[in-house]
């Protein structure tokens, strides 16, 4: 009996998880999001979980399956809620995957620029998109759209086999696995997880590195490793024709791992840039010659690498709120990191490649904004290596150090493969004195992370969750639009944005220049019927304002509420528009053709 219980603060979180989901009510989310919408049942679920995790997992008598099925507990309270909650899958990016994949169904293979413009850039990294569409093709389903909504559990999920073999490959104390495991699963806040080439792409990026720091640089023959080669080139084909920012990421990793006596090997680096090359020079040669130029002028510039431009700025006390709340939570896990680095002397220098995947990312910061979001992609490069250090400051030291695999080898007469001479003696890092703390400290740090991540997480809601009636109304706009009609909106966060794209041009005015967009506010109904005028019968030009777009507007500075109100207002009064559909969600206009 005694064995069994863990399960009770288990199952009793998953029960207040389960009635806080059935007590929520989303229909009128406020600009903190999920996280004032929630039932307080599901804060005291997350509470309770947190609780149970860490005394099972400092309790040695309690077998390895219990932390396992608790951290699984807790990416079902943080990925599954909004699937649950909300009738419609989160995010206009994630929707615009599902035209993409819809648009491979339809045209049944891939097209040039010049047939896609801007959206080209899709077909020339496919991976992602042709895998998904075989997904759709098997399981019989209309789109991607009818799953989208459980991508982040799933590709989560994904995340934990190759994060257990890294760090299994450094220690074995489960308590420090685990931990760490936790609080890569809370400080991962960023969303690469959505409906994304980003997340099936991080997942292969882990299993690389884990390949790599597993099997290379250790004695099994020339045999063995032409194996871990020709899977390893598997993994890095798979990334490199999916997205465009992670090969870069993996490159810089294993440039620094290749620099470290341990895994000396550059077959991997050499296999990663090859691969690399190949594609770059080949399928993606089209988009990279036209972006190269703006590339290379953002190579150094680190401030305008980092700096937030117009449009994502957080305004409004919820949104800079839940802003605030996502830079403590990733500084904490990187002060915590810092912490175990200097605390454990040992283990800092048996982790030191896992240091190094900590610390390699950051010089991407010269290498591109990636669209003002190179921080945040850096941040989550980051947490694999700092959430493992973060861990070990949390915990109090082993009673003796814990033997790695190369011990073992060397009880066993093997050599490992980090023997070598003995260096040259060096002065240490400063080794921080064994901290005391209080029973408490370490758990409450530990749910004060935990309960981060929901307005981290979940804090724009309000902005990335699009009601079924807004899906209707853009629903109404594409299966009336006849070919190379016009869609105006003010900005793309809204579903099905980029629906039937391959037929339908799309211009959203707030992305235009800042003193166009003031013409908008000051006339917006004579700007924008001159902007519109353009559009050839027998297509129309259309007008859409919706709940999303406003909601981003108002919450990351573009126009406020009184200036969407005027836009809205002046077209509706113009004798130039006529209005096709309105809901709770939106309103729909077309340009009546000149007279």
């Amino acid at each position: 009996m005694a064995a069994a219980w863990p399960a009770v603060p288990l199952l009793a979180a998953l029960a207040l998880w389960v009635y806080a989901v059935r007590h929520t009510d989303v229909s009128a989310l406020d600009d903190y999001g999920l996280v004032s919408a929630l039932h307080p049942a599901f804060w005291a679920g997350l509470a309770v979980l947190t609780a149970g995790f860490w005394f099972t997992v400092r309790d040695p008598r309690r077998r390895a399956g219990w932390p396992a099925a608790y951290v699984l507990g807790l990416l079902v309270i943080e990925r599954a809620t909004q699937a649950v909650l909300y009738p419609t899958p989160l995010y206009a990016w994630a929707w615009k995957h599902d035209a993409v994949i819809d648009h491979l169904l339809t045209s049944g293979g891939l097209q040039s620029a010049d047939q896609l413009g801007d959206m080209a850039v899709y077909d020339q990294w496919p991976g992602f998109f042709a895998a998904q569409a075989a997904l759709v093709r098997l399981l019989g389903v209309d789109n991607a759209a009818m799953y989208m909504a459980w991508w982040p559990l799933v590709s989560s999920v994904l995340l934990l086999l190759p994060l257990l073999l890294i760090y299994r490959t450094f220690t074995e104390d489960r308590r420090l696995i685990w931990t760490a495991v936790w609080l890569f699963c809370v400080g991962n806040w960023v969303g690469q997880d959505y409906f994304s080439p980003q997340s099936v792409a991080f997942a292969l990026h882990l299993g690389v590195l884990a390949v790599v720091l597993r099997r290379y640089g250790r004695p099994g023959g020339r045999q063995r490793q032409a194996v871990w080669t020709v899977l390893l080139s598997v993994l890095v084909i798979a990334i490199v024709v999916s997205h465009q920012l992670t090969p870069g990421m993996l490159v810089v990793t294993l440039l620094a791992l290749a620099f470290t006596r341990r895994h000396r090997d550059w077959v991997p680096l050499v296999t990663t840039v090859v691969i690399f090359l190949a594609w770059c020079l080949t399928a993606a040669l089209p988009f990279l010659s036209a972006a190269m130029p703006d590339m290379i002028r953002s190579v150094g510039d680190i401030g305008a690498n980092v700096e937030t431009g117009y449009g994502s700025t957080p305004t409004g006390t919820g949104a800079v709120a839940t802003s605030w709340a996502a830079r403590l939570l990733s500084g904490s896990v990187l002060l915590l990191a810092l912490a175990g680095v200097l605390r454990r002397r040992t283990l800092r220098q048996r982790a030191l490649p896992l240091l190094l995947v900590a610390a390699a990312p950051l010089p991407m910061f010269a290498a591109s904004s990636y669209g003002s979001e190179m921080i945040f992609r850096v941040l989550m490069f980051m947490l694999p290596g700092a959430a493992f250090f973060a861990a070990a400051a949390l915990l109090p030291r082993a009673p003796a150090p814990e033997p790695t695999a190369d011990a073992r080898e060397t009880e066993r007469g093997v050599p490992p493969a980090s023997a070598a001479p003995a260096p040259r003696r060096r002065s240490p890092l400063p080794s921080l004195p064994p901290l005391r703390y209080a029973a408490w400290l370490s758990p409450l740090v530990l749910l004060a992370g935990t309960l981060a991540f929901v307005p981290s997480y979940s804090g724009k809601d309000r902005v990335n969750y699009f009601p079924p009636g807004e899906v209707a109304l853009v629903r109404q706009l594409f299966d009336q639009a006849p070919d190379d009609s016009l869609v105006v909106a003010a900005n793309r966060n809204y579903p099905l944005a980029y629906e039937q794209y391959w037929r339908v041009d799309h211009y959203w005015f707030l992305e235009d220049t800042r003193t166009h967009v003031d013409d908008i506010v000051r006339d917006p109904a004579a700007v924008l019927a001159r902007d519109m005028a353009g559009v050839e019968a027998p297509a129309r030009a259309y007008f859409l304002l919706t709940q999303g777009q406003v909601a981003n507007s108002e919450m990351n500075g573009q126009l406020n509420t009184a200036q969407l109100r005027r836009v809205r207002e002046s077209v509706a009064d113009s004798p130039r528009f006529e209005r096709v559909a309105r809901n709770s969600a939106g309103v729909l206009y077309v340009l009546k053709p000149a007279s």
